[in-house]
């Protein structure tokens, strides 16, 4: 992996270097955009319509339209002016229980890596966050762009997480929130019922992406040339009428497909 990053993982007054690596990756199937005329990649030009020529990446500025037609710009020395301090430090803030931060702040992972001289004490705070079960709060500045971040040690290496401020999180009053909706004792016991039936311990090689299979197998056909095989979809369902009848259909199915997994369940 090529690092992105490199500073140093700051709390109180120990200083400890590391390097952030980018530590997820997308596996989409990636597609081209083509004239179905040939079957040429449409391109994609930076172009001014004002002085009727494309642009050189040189001769691109920023500029944020602050009235309809108006801008201001920002060139490089603009961003180098303003106060961010944590350009090379992973300043951390707090330290807080996991569970007392919602999934929604979290954004994107990075791996963090001791730089040589940092593993003791790299090594120290993952076991003391371990022993407190507490998670690190921080600020980092990655591209120019300061960050929330949320630091966790994760199978022996610390884990950084990129977080939303709150104010970048839309509020959901504006959704529709059912209001006095009546729920029934048994309704109740059956919905638990049958949430416990469902729950086990988390295994993420438990899942996979069925879509990205299928589609892939797709394009390995058209490429060789074969009949496709159409996927067999699950069938339409329509509306619940009796919400109990529903429920109880899905805990019988959730036990006989659990007792099928493991035959030793009663």
């Amino acid at each position: 992996m090529r690092s992105l990053w490199k500073g140093a993982l700051s709390f109180g007054l120990v200083n400890i270097p590391v390097k952030l690596y980018v530590a997820t990756e997308k596996k989409d199937v990636r597609f081209r955009y083509l004239h179905r005329e040939c079957n040429t990649p449409i391109q994609y030009r930076k172009f001014c319509p004002t002085c009727n020529e494309e642009v050189a990446g040189e001769d691109i500025v920023l500029g944020y339209e602050y009235q309809k037609g108006r801008f201001v710009v920002l060139e490089e020395e603009d961003f180098s002016r303003l106060p961010l301090h944590t350009t090379r430090t992973i300043d951390i803030l707090d330290f807080v229980d996991l569970n007392q931060v919602d999934p929604v702040f979290f954004d994107k992972s990075y791996y963090l890596e001791p730089v040589e001289g940092g593993e003791k004490a790299y090594t120290l705070l993952i076991r003391a966050m371990e022993a407190t079960g507490k998670v690190a709060i921080a600020k980092i500045v990655i591209r120019t762009k300061e960050a929330l971040a949320a630091v966790r040690s994760y199978r022996g290496v610390l884990v950084l997480e990129t977080m939303f401020y709150p104010d970048e999180i839309r509020n959901p009053s504006e959704l529709n929130h059912p209001e006095n909706v009546k729920l029934h004792d048994n309704e109740m016991k059956m919905a638990i019922n049958l949430i416990q039936n469902l729950a086990t311990e988390f295994d993420g090689n438990r899942y996979q992406n069925e879509y990205r299979q299928a589609l892939w197998e797709l394009i390995q056909n058209k490429v060789a040339g074969k009949e496709i095989v159409e996927v067999r979809m699950a069938p339409e369902t329509g509306k619940v009428v009796d919400l109990m009848e529903a429920l109880k259909a899905s805990v019988k199915l959730a036990q006989e497909t659990r007792q099928r997994a493991d035959p030793g369940v009663h």
